[in-house]
Formats: C-alpha cells, structure tokens, sequence
C-alpha cells in the first residue's frame, strides 16, 4: 500500500484509479462498506483503489480546538484504510491553498490532472471547493466532460441507524464499548510509543508506562480498565488514566498504564490498548496521597471487573451475522462519508 503526500508527489503510475474523498475518522463499518464498494468497481475496471483524506481534516483547520477528537491518527488510519483493501492513499495538506480552490479547480488539478481518476465514489450530499460550492452534480457534469463516473455511496445501517463517526465518538465517551466496536468492527483501540516520564507512579508504588497522545486524539478520558497489547503478541490486563492528569499538571494528554502483576522494562516499545470498561472520571486529588488511594480502589474495580468477564474485549467473539446489517442505496445520506 502506497502513501502519497501532496500532490507534488503523484507520479505518471498513480494516475488512473478508482477513488473516494473523505476523512474515514476510526474506518468505522459504513467506511468498510465504501471500500468493499469501491473494490467492486476496481476489480470490474481492473484499477487500483485510492483514498483521498486531508490533513488536517477540514473541521479542524476551521474550528480549531472546538473540532470533535479524532478516533484514529493518521498512521492508524492509514493501517486501517490498507487492511480494509485501499491500494494508496493521497493525503492532501488542508491549509488555505487548499481551501480556497474552486470546486472546478480541485476537480481538475486533484481528480483529473493528478489522479486520472476513472471512477469516482462519494455520498450524494458531498460538499467541496471554496464555500462548498461543489456538489454531487457538478462531479456529475465535470465526470461526463472528463470521461470518469460517478457513483454516490450506499448508507449502512445497523439495526436501522446509520453508522456514523459522531455516533462511535458518544459511545465511547459514554463508555459503551461493547456498541462502539460493534459499529467499527473491532474493539477500539490507541495507544503509542512508550517514553521516560518522570516516574511518580514508582514513587507511590504504581508503576505506569507513559504514552504521550495528541489533543486531538482524546475521544476518551477518565479512568478504565484495559487490556495491553504488547509488541510480542502478550496480552496483559490493567488499569489506564486518559487525559491531562490534574493532580500532578501535564503539559500535553497522557496515556498512564499500569500493567497487573508485570514486571519489565517497557521504554521505546509500542502498546496496543483496548479500554474495556470505564471506572470513573479523570479527577484531581489533594495530593499523592489521595491519588494512591483511589488508585488501589481504580485497581481493585478493575480486578473485579477481569476476574467477572468472560471475554474483556468488545467483540472480541461476537459474529456479525447475528447483527441486522442493511444497505440502502436510495437514502439522501451517505455512510458517514465525510463525518468526522
């Protein structure tokens, strides 16, 4: 799977494709149904499948800080987009060169100049180019001039609700992971690279792996009970803290992970983490004394919770066959195409 950053950097070979435009925030089922559409069209034109995502994604660039937290960073994404059949991914850089092309002109330099696109597939209410002025039609109109088709996406709906970006994000923030990862296809997972912090846990007897997160990827916070994924394939249970931690100050969000009955060195490694079950808000204490204490209680909840589950991990054994799964190509919306 090719990544290709900016249009500077397509070649001749990566013209000609099947594509798609949109954020695919956590690849969630609806986005697998668009992939699975447009492999369809690609394996009937005997062309690649390409991926067109922006960073940053474009409420970000214009709200900022108010955007709502992504559920997959970029590289995640990326892994993700690949396993579920994307041949290259184009990530084009959101800034205000960007934004300020026309529609005509995205068509042209990103579409057809760049790209060669054959066949195009987006949701009938898609929105592009300066003040959103380019619509399902004039994609349409330009595509009959230009000699490539274009398809609108089917809406996928479980249980009758369309999947959706902003309906995985409430989820989890409500601690519902077992329905979160039954709309993305998987448990959820984040994680990172383990870095040397400056050890309070050691000091009060709970020893944490620090995995730094960008703000922008906090769609959890609080307290949970996890499973860790160790880069060996071992999989140990614990306790996490998400967030800023108040009591000792943090100048950036924080992934904390306490390991149960593990003793080893975790620095430089990468951690793979399934929260599995929520035990409480992020909270400051009045001290490190009052924080050790709600940790031995965070810890033993969490014990409890292990000792009493089955399966920890949502999904993990669930077969989608039970589930009503349906697609319904005359709906307005498309399956969270451009959500988040």
């Amino acid at each position: 799977m090719q990544v290709i950053r900016g249009l500077h950097n397509l070649r001749d070979e990566h013209r000609g494709c099947v594509a798609t435009i949109g954020n695919f925030d956590g690849v969630h089922r609806g986005h697998q149904a668009i992939l699975d559409q447009l492999r369809e069209r690609a394996r009937a034109l005997g062309l690649p499948v390409t991926v067109v995502v922006f960073e940053p994604q474009p409420r970000e660039f214009f709200a900022g800080d108010q955007a709502p937290p992504r559920l997959t960073r970029l590289r995640d994404k990326v892994d993700l987009l690949a396993a579920h059949g994307a041949d290259r991914v184009l990530c084009l850089p959101f800034n205000e060169t960007l934004r300020s092309l026309t529609a005509r002109a995205f068509i042209e330099r990103v579409l057809v100049d760049g790209l060669g696109v054959r066949h195009l597939v987006v949701g009938d209410d898609f929105r592009f180019g300066c003040d959103r002025r380019g619509d399902f039609a004039l994609l349409e109109a330009v595509g009959g001039e230009q000699g490539f088709g274009v398809e609108h996406t089917r809406t996928f709906l479980l249980d009758g609700e369309r999947v959706s970006s902003s309906r995985v994000r409430t989820l989890l923030a409500c601690g519902n992971f077992a329905q979160a990862a039954r709309l993305l296809g998987r448990p959820y997972r984040f994680g990172g690279r383990v870095v040397r912090d400056r050890q309070l846990g050691r000091t009060i007897g709970v020893p944490t792996a620090n995995l730094p997160q960008p703000a922008r990827a906090l769609a959890l916070q609080g307290v949970y009970a996890v499973v860790a994924e160790l880069p060996d394939g071992q999989r140990l249970e614990g306790v996490a803290n998400v967030g800023w931690r108040p009591t000792v100050g943090s100048h950036q969000p924080v992934l904390e992970v306490h390991l149960f009955d593990f003793d080893g060195d975790l620095y430089g490694q990468t951690l793979s983490v399934v929260p599995c079950a929520k035990l409480r808000g992020e909270m400051k204490f009045d001290g490190l004394d009052a924080l050790k204490t709600q940790i031995g209680l965070d810890q033993a909840r969490a014990r409890r919770f292990f000792a009493a589950a089955d399966d920890p991990l949502p999904l993990a054994s669930a077969p989608l066959a039970r589930e009503a799964v349906t697609f319904d190509s005359s709906a307005g919306r498309p399956a969270d195409h451009d959500d988040g």
